[in-house]
């Protein structure tokens, strides 16, 4: 399996760390794994979910980032992600991350075509707005962040024959995440406003005008087993738009810091029925390098 890294995106964080104004870098300022890991859809978190944490190791006297890669293997389709994500003074993300979804046989069943494929686009925006995830434990507050995902999906004519009313869409969250480390939790919950099918890769809306946004539930739970390895479960709910039956995903995850520039996160995904197929189970590995 090879999971390809965005040479643009090493390319921009090769030129933070080298430039004049690496003396404001001052990467490695948070607990490993306290930070969450890389989302789908780019933004820092979990896996499905999307976290009110801010992306990298940077405190709020320094810019971190990182890139990543993703790969999600099902019985009839295979997902693909990669991108850079940048936190300034752990207060603002920005992201972006390039996905493939890859149809290989089950292409030519649909009538697109074996190994046809939808890319899109994601680019992400976060602000932490209340509380600090971690140092904050004299208080049951959590850190509350808000963010967009601009997102744009490159097959316009099949998502108008499949009656999706766009091929691009905005996502808008609220997330809050509180690490107890007395118990050593990791807990999340965000609330997401979308149009999206399939995270967008469908397009946006549906037949007949549908074309309102709706409320969808992420929620996500760990437990730090060691300061290097975090192990938990999400749950994320999903629109019906297009009704081709879209069922809420869930996974179960281990995420492993090597130390805190590299981090890889496996798992177990169950994506429901995607286009009519059935039983979209299957492995989740995602690799994070930063700093």
């Amino acid at each position: 399996m090879v999971v390809r890294i965005s040479l643009l995106a090493l390319g921009v964080l090769s030129l933070m760390a080298g430039s004049s104004a690496a003396d404001e870098l001052r990467p490695l300022g948070k607990l490993l794994l306290t930070g969450g890991v890389t989302s789908v859809e780019g933004a820092g978190g979990g896996g499905l979910s999307t976290w009110a944490t801010i992306t990298g190791y940077e405190t709020r006297d320094g810019i971190g980032g990182n890139v990543h890669g993703t790969l999600v293997a099902l019985p009839d389709y295979q997902f693909r992600a990669y991108g850079a994500s940048v936190g300034f003074y752990d207060r603002i993300e920005l992201s972006y991350t390039r996905q493939a979804f890859d149809t290989q046989g089950t292409g030519a069943k649909l009538g697109l075509g074996k190994g046809f494929t939808f890319h899109q686009d994601v680019l992400g925006a976060k602000v932490r707005v209340l509380g600090d995830a971690v140092y904050n434990q004299d208080t049951w507050v959590p850190q509350v962040a808000v963010g967009l995902q601009y997102k744009n999906v490159d097959k316009a004519p099949v998502i108008a024959f499949l009656g999706g009313q766009d091929d691009k869409g905005v996502d808008y969250y609220v997330s809050a995440t509180k690490v107890l480390l007395a118990e050593s939790v990791v807990l999340n919950g965000t609330v997401r406003a979308t149009k999206a099918n399939q995270t967008g890769l469908l397009g946006f809306g549906g037949p007949g005008g549908k074309d309102d946004y709706t409320l969808q539930f992420e929620g996500s739970a760990g437990v730090l087993v060691s300061k290097r390895l975090l192990v938990g479960g999400e749950y994320r709910t999903k629109p019906n738009n297009l009704g081709l039956k879209e069922d809420d995903w869930w996974d179960l995850f281990a995420a492993y810091a090597v130390n805190k520039n590299l981090s890889v996160t496996a798992g177990y995904a169950d994506l429901g029925t995607i286009a009519t197929f059935k039983g979209q189970r299957g492995l989740y590995l995602s690799l994070q390098a930063g700093f």
